[in-house]
C-alpha cells in the first residue's frame, strides 16, 4: 500500500494500518521498523502468518516466540538466516528445548545453541533431516573423527568442508582427491 509505505514512520498511518481489518494494510504496517510497542504486540498476535513474517524480517524488536514460529514455518535457508542474523533470535537454551523435537527444523535450532556440546552436535550430524545434518557438519564443535565421514557424504561434503575445525592436512587431502591444484 503506497500510503502506508510513504508513512512508514508516521504513527497515525501505522496505527490505522495495524488496526485495519484488511490484512494487506496490517502486512504493510508490519514492515515498519518504527512500530510502537502496543502495535508490535498487536501484530505479533495477528492471525495472518504474513503479518508475523513481516514483523520477523523487518522489526528489530520482534518477540522471540514470533521469530521462532516464523523460523520453524519457513525452514531452510530462511531459518538459518533468522537464527544467525536477527539480534533478538534466542540462542541460549535451544539445545535443551529442541534437540529431540519431532520437527527437524527445530532440531536444527539446537545446533545454534552455544551450550550445545560435541556429543549433541555429533548426534545431530546423523539426524534424519538434511538441514540439521548440514548445520551440525558445519559446526566447529563437531568431533574431529566425524569430519572425514561427513566429507564422504554428498549431502554433507560442502558443509563439512566449510567447518572451521577441519584440519588443514585433511583439507589438503580432500582438495588433492578432487583435483584442485595446490
Amino acid at each position: 500500500m503506497d500510503w502506508v509505505a510513504a508513512g512508514i514512520a508516521d504513527q497515525d498511518v501505522l496505527h490505522r494500518a495495524a488496526t485495519s481489518a484488511h490484512p494487506l494494510l496490517r502486512r504493510a504496517a508490519a514492515r515498519s521498523p518504527h512500530l510502537p510497542p502496543d502495535l508490535l504486540r498487536l501484530l505479533a498476535e495477528d492471525a495472518d502468518v504474513l503479518v508475523r513474517t513481516h514483523l520477523a524480517v523487518y522489526h528489530p524488536d520482534t518477540p522471540e516466540e514470533v521469530l521462532m514460529s516464523v523460523c520453524a514455518r519457513l525452514g531452510g535457508t530462511f531459518s538459518a538466516w533468522m537464527a544467525t542474523g536477527h539480534h533478538r533470535f534466542p540462542r541460549e537454551g535451544l539445545a535443551a528445548r529442541f534437540a529431540d523435537h519431532p520437527d527437524g527444523i527445530y532440531r536444527l535450532l539446537a545446533v545454534r545453541d552455544p551450550a550445545a556440546g560435541p556429543d549433541l552436535i555429533e548426534r545431530l550430524s546423523h539426524d534424519p533431516d538434511v538441514w540439521t545434518r548440514q548445520a551440525a557438519a558445519r559446526d566447529p564443535r563437531l568431533p574431529l573423527p566425524r569430519l572425514p565421514a561427513a566429507l564422504a557424504l554428498p549431502e554433507l561434503a560442502s558443509s563439512a568442508g566449510a567447518n572451521p575445525a577441519l584440519p588443514p592436512g585433511v583439507m589438503a587431502v580432500v582438495m588433492d582427491e578432487a583435483g584442485v591444484p595446490a
